[in-house]
């Protein structure tokens, strides 16, 4: 940034009582006023390159996933929910049981669609779906890494053509329902930790916008792949609560603590008596994980 603008960036604030300016990164600067009692931060770009610094780490969000049977079950559930909780996910049981119906109680709600479908296919199969999720008001959409590069692409691409529809494409790495020896039998031989990160990779550099891994490589995705993909984590299960069908799984304290932007939780919340008060032990959890 030149020193004019710096100037004239501090000539403005000193008109300001009490307004202070702080810098979040090379081309991002902060202005933060006063309003009342509280503060607000707003962003000002002032260079036209991209830049993908963040002044913080974003608030991690819980997903809650509907694994339920069919649609009528979906609103008795909602009204249990605390508010706080924007973002659901329809996967493949509710979808495949009740179609694009199975969205309505969630868009009259305006809450947020995480559509889990793990889209595997060839590319222009999995292009129209794509365009086709768009036309639903989906928020993010998951395909399968192990597409392909090409798949991914066309997946990007259409959700591109999408516009202000557009839902953001999650790469599926590896299934939490998976260990070494599942790897093992389908012939992949590279450790799993190499083989979900290599997957990874792969599909960012194609231009998803962010992955699903489970608890145990959320560390280093971060670590690798720095804070702008999104990354989805399932698997995440209360300490004392069932394991189930999963293999790698974690804590939602140490999701948060390894950089993971949502959590997704179906069982412990869905299935448990309270569904309220585990939903609102999950999210005190994240609270105060995130400091």
């Amino acid at each position: 940034m030149s020193t004019g603008i710096i100037i004239i960036l501090k000539i403005f604030l000193s008109l300001i009582p009490n307004t202070r300016l702080t810098r979040c990164s090379k081309s991002v600067f902060t202005l933060i006023p006063p309003l009342g009692k509280r503060y607000y931060s707003i962003n000002v770009p002032l260079f036209t390159y991209p830049h993908k610094d963040h002044c913080m780490q974003p608030t991690t969000e819980l997903i809650v996933a509907l694994d339920l049977p069919n649609a009528r079950a979906i609103d008795p559930l909602l009204d249990k929910l605390p508010p706080a909780i924007r973002w659901f996910k329809v996967g493949l049981e509710l979808f495949t049981a009740e179609g694009p119906a199975c969205l309505h109680a969630l868009q009259q709600r305006h809450l947020k669609i995480f559509l889990d479908l793990k889209l595997h296919d060839i590319p222009n199969t999995v292009a129209h779906a794509v365009s086709a999720a768009a036309r639903h008001g989906v928020g993010m959409l998951t395909v399968h890494a192990s597409g392909g590069s090409g798949m991914l692409k066309a997946a990007v691409e259409a959700a591109a053509q999408s516009g202000s529809h557009a839902p953001k494409i999650i790469a599926v790495t590896t299934l939490t329902s998976l260990n070494q020896a599942d790897l093992d039998q389908q012939g992949i031989t590279r450790p799993l930790s190499h083989h979900t990160l290599a997957m990874g990779s792969m599909a960012i550099a194609a231009g998803v916008n962010g992955l699903v891994c489970s608890p145990q490589e959320a560390a280093a995705f971060r670590h690798q792949l720095g804070p702008a993909p999104i990354l989805v984590t399932p698997g995440i299960r209360p300490a004392g609560s069932a394991v189930g069908d999963q293999k790698r799984t974690g804590t939602p304290a140490q999701a948060v603590r390894d950089g993971s932007n949502f959590l997704v939780v179906g069982r412990p919340i869905v299935q448990a008596t309270d569904p309220a008060a585990a939903a609102g032990s999950i999210l005190n959890e994240m609270q105060i994980s995130s400091g």
